[in-house]
């Protein structure tokens, strides 16, 4: 049976999008390509028909997360408080009980860091949310500000997925999360 073009391309972003959610959510080396094809109901050989290798991949579907990500920040930024909506958007309860559909950002630091693969994706999505949050700021160290800003962000993200205390979870996501929204309503003197 002959497939359409279109097939073909259906099935690719359907790999796609399935491998952005699991990367997100299980890790880049914990989701294998065979189980990954399973999912789709494909088999382990179609996927070298799509993709050259897994690497290619990674950096197709984190690049699609990337873009999720800006799209989500664009309407953030469209609404009247953009840094603390942004702020109370990242550090939600949602956000931490959905990893494979969130930021892209903890498993890209801390997986593809920890294992000497820095991403220039990794670069475009840290710039991007540096240039958004400084923006947002005011005075001469917006600059260091969105570094500490986006720093405790990811942080406390990561903290807040990995104990098992909901307690000490809560108290992470909501203490850095209340912490930063009144730091970012701080206009600095002049």
């Amino acid at each position: 049976m002959r497939y359409s073009e279109d097939h073909k391309a259906q099935t690719h972003q359907r790999i796609i999008d399935e491998a952005a959610r699991l990367f997100r959510r299980d890790g880049v080396g914990a989701t294998g390509l065979q189980p990954l094809m399973k999912t789709l109901g494909l088999t382990h050989g179609g996927f070298y028909a799509h993709f050259k290798s897994k690497d290619q991949l990674v950096e197709t579907a984190l690049r699609q997360a990337a873009q999720e990500l800006d799209k989500v920040t664009a309407e953030i930024q469209a609404g009247p408080t953009p840094l603390p909506a942004f702020i109370a958007s990242y550090l939600s309860d949602a956000h931490r009980a959905n990893p494979g559909t969130g930021c892209p950002l903890p498993t890209m630091s801390a997986e593809l860091g920890q294992r000497g693969q820095a991403s220039p994706i990794t670069d475009e999505v840290v710039s991007n949310r540096l240039a958004l949050i400084e923006a947002s700021l005011q005075g001469e160290d917006a600059a260091q500000q969105s570094v500490l800003i986006l720093s405790a962000l990811v942080g406390a993200l990561i903290l807040s997925r990995s104990v098992s205390d909901p307690e000490l979870s809560d108290r992470l996501l909501h203490s850095t999360r209340e912490l930063l929204i009144e730091q970012a309503n701080v206009t600095p003197s002049a």
